[in-house]
């Protein structure tokens, strides 16, 4: 998992990084920075989907064989507050894990100047597919 993570390129552009990992369970970490702002300031609702996804994809990945891969093929995201903090922890866990499609759930939380966690600001379902016998995916 930590290699597959490592190979994403655009969470090494978004500074995202693994807080923790369990089964079943990821937690990734991403700071502010002024680069990943929409137009007022916040952290860009992209950014926080896209930390929030890949948080779900890899707690789904802990509980799939080591031989697979997995991929997005749905989520939805529910943007609760504006992104203003220093750091924005993503906390994803498998709800339901299947053979093929695994539910996931992320919550989106801001940390504040005092280091502090706040309420969360997103919250993401998500469902993930394994891919299996596929060369080189799984690497």
């Amino acid at each position: 998992m930590r290699a597959s993570f490592a190979r994403q390129a655009f969470m090494a552009t978004c500074g995202a990084r693994i807080a923790s990992v369990l089964p079943g369970e990821v937690v990734l970490d991403v700071d502010f920075r002024d680069d990943l702002t929409q137009q007022h300031g916040f952290l860009h609702a992209g950014v926080i989907a896209s930390v929030a996804d890949s948080a779900c994809g890899y707690a789904a990945l802990t509980l799939m064989d080591a031989d697979s891969a997995v991929v997005s093929v749905e989520f939805k995201v529910n943007l609760l507050a504006p992104a203003a903090g220093t750091t924005f922890r993503a906390a994803a866990r498998v709800v339901r894990a299947g053979r093929t499609l695994t539910v996931c759930a992320a919550e989106v939380c801001a940390r504040g100047k005092d280091g502090a966690l706040g309420a969360p600001i997103a919250l993401m379902q998500a469902t993930m597919m394994a891919l299996r016998d596929r060369p080189g995916l799984a690497d």
